[in-house]
């Protein structure tokens, strides 16, 4: 079998035009549609604890955006910037790291491969309301959840996505606990700025995690239930919190926290490795 590292090989190839710099331009901009999306599904998590109305989730955050002037444009632009960052995270888990070892493929093949489906979906919802044809996140999820239930495989599957998610969202609190977005903002290791930005990741993670488990629950209580309706995605999730005794203190701290995950991210699209 030919060594797939050779030069001239197809391999080496499509590594050498992933690391172009116009892919590089537009998955960092990618990077900072997804920040600036957390802060306002954040904003949206803190307007519902005040009792305000709002969708703590994508289809929440996009949908004044979308009736606006601009709407158009600017649905269009973020498809393309989250659909570049998938292609950048495909990229990671294929081609960029063939040479390590087994157990790093194996590695970043699940965590590049999981952001991949996440980049893309964000990037399809920019598609569907730029097309006008937005809907509301926790109605495509519990949709998903219904067609995931109605297939052969049926609970064991929407429970395998539901934990999915909850093994995400644990390692966004391990992440952000043991300080391992360290090595993406070098550019300012042991300045007093890194040591805010710092906590801005430490914060952000651990709320993003909180957020995604409470997310990957849902999915496992709906295929457990055989109720689709149950999974409703974050908005869902928060909702149900606030009607907890402690509900709405706790709303707000992973609101606050993903407000400082989108303000690290906005750092991380600008300054951090690729």
């Amino acid at each position: 079998m030919a060594d797939d590292t050779a030069a001239g090989s197809p391999a080496e190839a499509l590594e050498r035009a992933s690391n172009n710099d116009g892919l590089d331009f537009l998955a960092r901009a990618g990077f900072a549609v997804m920040a600036l999306l957390h802060i306002l599904i954040g904003l949206i998590a803190l307007r519902l604890v005040f009792g305000r109305y709002g969708d703590a989730d994508t289809s929440g955050a996009l949908g004044p955006l979308a009736s606006s002037a601009a709407g158009p444009a600017l649905m269009w632009g973020g498809c393309a910037a989250c659909a570049a960052l998938a292609l950048w995270q495909l990229c990671e888990a294929t081609v960029r790291v063939r040479r390590k070892p087994a157990g790093t493929r194996l590695t970043k093949a699940v965590s590049s491969g999981s952001l991949v489906l996440i980049y893309g979906t964000v990037a399809a919802t920019f598609a569907a309301f730029a097309r006008g044809r937005g809907r509301d996140s926790g109605d495509s999820t519990a949709h998903f959840s219904s067609t995931v239930l109605a297939s052969p495989a049926g609970r064991p599957a929407l429970t395998a996505v539901g934990l999915l998610i909850l093994g995400i969202g644990v390692y966004f609190i391990y992440k952000g606990a043991r300080r391992k977005f360290r090595s993406e903002l070098r550019h300012f290791a042991g300045t007093r700025r890194g040591q805010a930005i710092e906590v801005l990741g430490v914060t952000g993670h651990v709320a993003k995690g909180i957020a995604l488990i409470l997310a990957g629950g849902l999915f496992v209580f709906a295929a457990i239930h055989n109720s689709p309706g149950e999974s409703t995605g974050l908005d869902g999730s928060l909702k149900r919190l606030l009607e907890a005794p402690a509900g709405p203190y706790i709303v707000a701290v992973i609101a606050t926290g993903l407000i400082c995950y989108g303000a690290f991210a906005l750092v991380r699209a600008r300054y951090g490795r690729m």
